[in-house]
């Protein structure tokens, strides 16, 4: 089975069912047999008590309330669909996040690091503190949030768990960066929180894939579930080098994948 849960529409279109009638169309090309639209969370008004600074505001535009009604008529129109949302994770609002999460009907939820403190790690705008920064101590604070991240229990799965590779900065120092991913993994471990393989990183200045090999290998060592995501942006991202993830997947001997429906998990084999 394909799965591409990692999907965006709102930076490029409407939260609208027409739309989303694009992304499905996409999704049968790629034989993508389980889609789901999972909107970053920073988007909606709602989410100000968890994550608020000058660039999310920028973009704070959206009510709850759209985006459920977009689901609420793709149901009525019989689309096959997902409702997951992408939080971005944010230390000490657990609280915050719980309660948002709780408050709303998904099938799935990511949880992402996206912001040291106030630096957005994978904005464009900020790529050159990662020249103002020891590298190491940037990967130990990154790792520092997937720990808590995985150990708060409020996720399904990691969106791009290694995300902070984005711009092609890595410690040389191979034995920290396995102790960063040993970590990261067990507390993945504990509270059965799978991550994504995701195709994003391809498009990106790193191009390759999320996650590092070694890290995938060590989550495969510890039981840990995959999804296979392309963080689409646009329709013509579904399904991007999905041959690339799946090769991958196998090379450290997965063939299953999770799938989701109201917050329940099952795996299919990996197609």
């Amino acid at each position: 089975m394909r799965t591409d849960y990692h999907v965006h529409m709102a930076e490029t279109g409407d939260l609208s069912v027409d739309y989303l009638r694009t992304y499905i169309e996409k999704a049968k090309q790629e034989g993508i047999e389980e889609l789901g639209i999972s909107e970053h969370a920073y988007f909606f008004e709602e989410t100000r008590p968890i994550l608020s600074n000058p660039w999310v505001e920028n973009r704070r535009t959206l009510q709850f309330d759209t985006y459920q009604k977009m689901f609420d008529e793709a149901n009525k129109a019989g689309l096959p669909i997902k409702m997951g949302i992408e939080m971005d994770y944010m230390p000490g609002k657990e609280k915050e996040m719980k309660e948002f999460i709780d408050a709303h009907p998904f099938d799935y939820v990511i949880g992402s690091v996206h912001w040291i403190d106030e630096w957005g790690i994978d904005l464009a705008i900020y790529r050159e503190e990662y020249e103002n920064r020891d590298i190491k101590e940037v990967y130990r604070q990154y790792f520092d949030r997937v720990v808590t991240l995985a150990e708060s229990g409020l996720f399904d799965f990691v969106g791009h768990i290694d995300v902070i590779k984005v711009f092609g900065y890595k410690p040389d120092d191979q034995e920290f960066l396995r102790q960063q991913y040993e970590r990261a993994a067990e507390a993945l471990a504990k509270t059965n929180t799978c991550i994504e393989i995701s195709t994003a990183g391809i498009r990106k200045p790193v191009g390759e894939l999320y996650p590092d090999p070694e890290l995938l290998r060590i989550c495969k060592e510890k039981g840990i579930g995959i999804v296979l995501c392309s963080d689409a942006h646009k329709p013509d991202h579904l399904g991007y080098e999905y041959g690339q993830a799946i090769d991958f997947a196998r090379s450290v001997g997965y063939d299953e994948v999770h799938v989701f429906t109201q917050r329940k998990s099952e795996t299919k084999k990996l197609g």
